[in-house]
């Protein structure tokens, strides 16, 4: 779920060649409703309407994830550089930067008056951040965000590329929305993701990538990076398709796994390239099943690796 996610706007329609875009990657894919599980949504928490942010995540109970297989945390401060200590392989992405914004912060709930303070966001004023949302067995949203974000590093890496995360849950809570979006911008990324997973209503189901409004207002102008964030936005949804097996959502983009907001801090303040993927619906069981698994995690990271290189590549 977007970090500064409020009820959502009206929905605007995406152009035409985005949708062009994710039809000819899902073809290559075969197709966008295949692979099991694919007819899928999710479940959300209190609140109005589907999509709404959870403001906080149940106790812990009942069965958790898998364990992760990935490192401890080892990046240091707010967009701290990758944690490798060897140089990183000539690959593909040799040479390109590739920020990660896993979506809030573990401890954002013990911080609920900082993250409740409002930020510019260009066109208006925003909470600084939110808690997420989580599964009904208390995986938190935060949680799965830096697990994929720690397995999606890895794979850039091995491709060559430089990654950057905003935070690595090192700090006590945040970062704000505007300093997520202004690391991406003094890195000048040549991508950036934001990993979500969505917490909306019981058989609501699968992912979607949030795409970028036109946007100008204040410190807000996304002019310049409506159309590259698009191509970014529908190559990572049909290689998550084809890679995990899941459907694009059906309660948001009518079933393209697109979808184009304007009311986005994350999205509104960035300079550069940049989507928001959210990976399932976590309050809907079936979805929750595949985010709490650790081989379904991998599956994702790997899908947002190959959208993200096949972007890099042209």
């Amino acid at each position: 779920m977007p970090y500064d996610d409020s009820p959502p706007p009206t929905r605007r329609a995406r152009p035409l060649s985005v949708a062009a875009a994710l039809a000819a990657v899902c073809l290559t894919a075969a197709g966008c409703g295949g692979g099991p599980e694919a007819d899928g949504a999710g479940a959300a928490p209190p609140g109005p309407g589907a999509g709404a942010a959870s403001s906080t995540a149940p106790t812990p109970t009942g069965k958790q994830p898998e364990p992760s297989g990935t490192a401890s945390p080892s990046d240091s401060g707010a967009g701290a550089d990758s944690g490798s200590a060897k140089p990183l392989p000539k690959g593909p992405l040799t040479g390109r930067t590739v920020v990660i914004d896993p979506g809030h912060n573990p401890r954002n709930r013990d911080h609920t008056r900082e993250i409740n303070e409002k930020v510019d966001i260009g066109t208006g004023r925003k909470e600084c951040d939110t808690t997420g949302t989580s599964t009904d067995d208390g995986y938190a949203e935060a949680r799965f965000t830096l697990d994929v974000s720690h397995r999606l590093r890895t794979l850039l890496e091995a491709e060559g590329a430089r990654v950057r995360l905003t935070h690595d849950a090192d700090r006590p809570f945040g970062p704000c929305i505007d300093e997520r979006a202004r690391i991406g911008n003094e890195a000048k990324a040549d991508a950036v993701v934001s990993v979500h997973a969505d917490g909306s209503a019981v058989g609501n189901r699968g992912f979607h990538v949030i795409l970028p409004a036109g946007v100008k207002g204040g410190g807000a102008d996304t002019s310049k990076i409506v159309n590259s964030s698009a191509d970014l936005g529908a190559r990572i949804a049909g290689h998550f398709v084809r890679t995990t097996g899941s459907a694009p959502s059906n309660y948001i983009g009518g079933n393209t796994g697109l979808d184009t907001r304007n009311d986005l801090g994350g999205l509104n303040l960035s300079t550069v390239p940049k989507v928001f993927v959210e990976c399932g619906n976590m309050r809907d069981p079936k979805d929750a099943a595949l985010l709490t698994s650790a081989s379904w995690r991998q599956k994702a990271a790997q899908g947002l690796a190959d959208g993200i290189t096949s972007y890099l590549k042209g």
